[in-house]
């Protein structure tokens, strides 16, 4: 687990299931990402990342506010596991519901989760997103990471010819 001044990362648990479907089903939160998530997806999303997260000792933390305990998404750490520039570095992503937007909250989980991972001693975490969202590769921005158009790809698991096949990768180094 991990905290912050307003945020506590964690695993996840049964009654993240229904808020997270929820944001997989909300258009906005989704924009950038092929399609909407059905409660069935979504809940399979969910046992991907717990598994991922016991075979790797890390990964997408349980995002969920101090003051009131509300699940608001997740953030942490994964390995790319499909072919791409950047296949087995391990990446930083975030997801939050448009609640918690504007607010700082994905950046302070952002920040703690990348001093999580130099802490464990990764020596380099990238981040990588559609180039059209502005708002994740603003944060990553702001969080220092550098641009690495050498890195960028086309996703292999978005069709080809869709808009949200590009990706453009950024990294941070300890």
């Amino acid at each position: 687990m991990i905290e912050t001044a307003r945020l506590i990362l964690r695993p996840w648990v049964e009654a993240d299931r229904a808020p997270f479907a929820a944001m997989g089903q909300d258009a906005e939160v989704m924009a950038h990402f092929p399609g909407r998530l059905s409660r069935a997806d979504s809940d399979a999303l969910v046992d991907r990342i717990s598994t991922m997260m016991a075979d790797q000792g890390f990964g997408m933390w349980a995002v969920e506010r101090r003051d009131s305990s509300e699940f608001i998404g997740f953030c942490g750490l994964n390995r790319v596991n499909f072919p791409c520039p950047v296949e087995n570095d391990v990446e930083i992503g975030w997801r939050l519901a448009r609640s918690a937007w504007g607010m700082g909250l994905a950046r302070e989980a952002a920040q703690a989760s990348l001093a999580w991972g130099f802490g464990y001693g990764l020596s380099r975490i990238v981040s990588f997103t559609v180039p059209g969202n502005a708002r994740s590769w603003g944060l990553m921005q702001r969080l220092g990471m550098t641009r690495r158009a050498d890195l960028d790809f086309d996703h292999p698991r978005v069709a080809a010819g869709s808009r949200l096949r590009p990706h453009i990768v950024y990294e941070a180094t300890a």
